[in-house]
C-alpha cells in the first residue's frame, strides 16, 4: 500500500539548511495499522505529510496504492489527495461557521456526485461515527470528542485508501481519547482501512499493529 524509499528532507532557515529525514525507508501493508512514535522534532509529521502527498521529499521515491507521488503535477497530486487520503488532524479542523453534516460534506464537493448523492455519503459516515443526532449541530455545540469525531467522517467519506492521523487523540481526555482510538480500530479491522498515525502517547500506539520510531531523521 505504501513504499517509502530512501527518503530525505530538509528544511531551510536563513539560508541554513536543517536535515528532518534522513534515508528513511518504510513499507506498509494494505490493511496496516501504523503508529510513529518519537520525541518532538524527530520527523514525524514531516513523514506523515510525505506518505499524504501535502509535501515533496528532496529525494526518494514515494509509492501509495501503486501512484508514484513524485511523477504527479500539482493539479493531479491534489485530485490524487482527494480520492486516496483521508485527513485527521489534533485540533479537528472544523469550519466554524458550518454544521457538522456541512463540514463532512466539504470534501465531497471536489467530486463530481450530486447534492442527493453527497447528502447520503455524509448520512452514512456521521451515523459510522456515532453522530446521526448531530447533523445540524455546530462545531461550538459539540464536545471535544465529538469534533473529532466529525472530522473522522470528513476524512471517510470520500472512502479513501489511506488514513493518516496526527496526534489525534492529543487534544482529548481519556475517555474521549478511548473512544477514539476504537473508532479508528474499527475502521482498519472492518473497513480494512490502512492507518498511518503519529502519536506521542503510549496507549494510542498500543492500538496499532506495528510501532517505528523516529529520532534525529531516522527510522528505526
Amino acid at each position: 500500500m505504501i513504499t517509502v524509499s530512501h527518503v530525505t528532507k530538509s528544511y531551510f532557515r536563513d539560508k541554513i539548511e536543517i536535515p528532518v529525514l534522513s534515508d528513511i525507508n518504510l513499507v506498509v501493508p494494505p490493511g496496516e495499522f501504523l503508529a510513529l512514535m518519537g520525541p518532538s522534532g524527530s520527523g514525524k509529521s514531516t513523514l506523515l505529510n510525505l506518505i499524504a502527498g501535502i509535501d515533496k521529499p528532496d529525494s526518494g521515491d514515494i509509492t501509495v496504492n501503486n501512484t508514484t507521488l513524485q511523477t504527479l503535477n500539482e493539479t493531479e497530486l491534489a485530485q490524487w489527495r482527494s480520492r486516496s487520503v483521508g485527513f485527521i488532524f489534533q485540533f479537528y479542523n472544523l469550519l466554524p461557521v458550518l454544521t457538522a453534516a456541512e463540514n463532512v460534506e466539504l470534501p465531497l464537493l471536489l467530486t463530481k456526485l450530486r447534492k442527493k448523492e453527497r447528502v447520503k455519503h455524509v448520512d452514512a459516515a456521521l451515523k459510522l461515527v456515532g453522530l446521526g443526532d448531530r447533523m445540524d449541530h455546530y462545531p461550538k455545540q459539540l464536545s471535544g470528542g465529538q469534533e473529532q469525531r466529525v472530522a473522522i467522517a470528513r476524512a471517510i467519506v470520500t472512502d479513501p485508501t489511506v488514513l493518516v492521523a496526527d496526534e489525534p487523540t492529543g487534544d482529548l481526555d481519556k475517555t474521549s481519547a478511548e473512544e477514539i482510538l476504537t473508532l479508528l480500530e474499527q475502521l482498519n479491522k472492518e473497513f480494512k482501512k490502512t492507518i498511518v498515525m503519529v502519536t506521542h502517547d503510549p496507549r494510542a500506539a498500543e492500538k496499532a499493529h506495528v510501532v517505528r520510531n523516529l529520532d534525529k531523521g531516522e527510522l528505526d
